[in-house]
């Protein structure tokens, strides 16, 4: 008997409507806030991405300067070289070896 004095009492269609709500409310609060994690991730993710790019970017320029040969150098003179090449580019201007010495301030012995 008690259960049919007690009656449930029934919630009226706004009632429920509201109960909905709020629950839909959650549930996009909830969105939000799993958006915002993912956007954050992302941002890591692509930090990440970028930092690896540089560095393969980096290897690859690394690569390319070992495999490409490199120009050679000119061999070292050594100072009587160095004399000798001038001597030829003077007597090649057509100075005579005794003006090469006058001009550098030598005394020749003359035979």
């Amino acid at each position: 008997m008690d259960e049919q004095n007690t009656k449930r009492t029934r919630r009226t269609p706004q009632q429920m409507a509201e109960a909905v709500d709020s629950k839909i409310e959650k549930l996009n609060q909830e969105l939000e806030s799993l958006a915002a994690k993912r956007d954050a991730a992302n941002e890591d993710f692509d930090k990440k991405e970028t930092a690896v790019k540089e560095r393969i970017a980096a290897l690859e320029q690394k690569k390319k300067d070992i495999l490409a040969p490199k120009p050679p150098r000119k061999p070292r003179k050594t100072k009587k070289q160095k004399i000798q090449d001038l001597i030829k580019s003077a007597s090649k201007a057509g100075l005579k070896p005794e003006e090469i010495a006058q001009r550098l301030g030598l005394d020749q012995p003359e035979d």
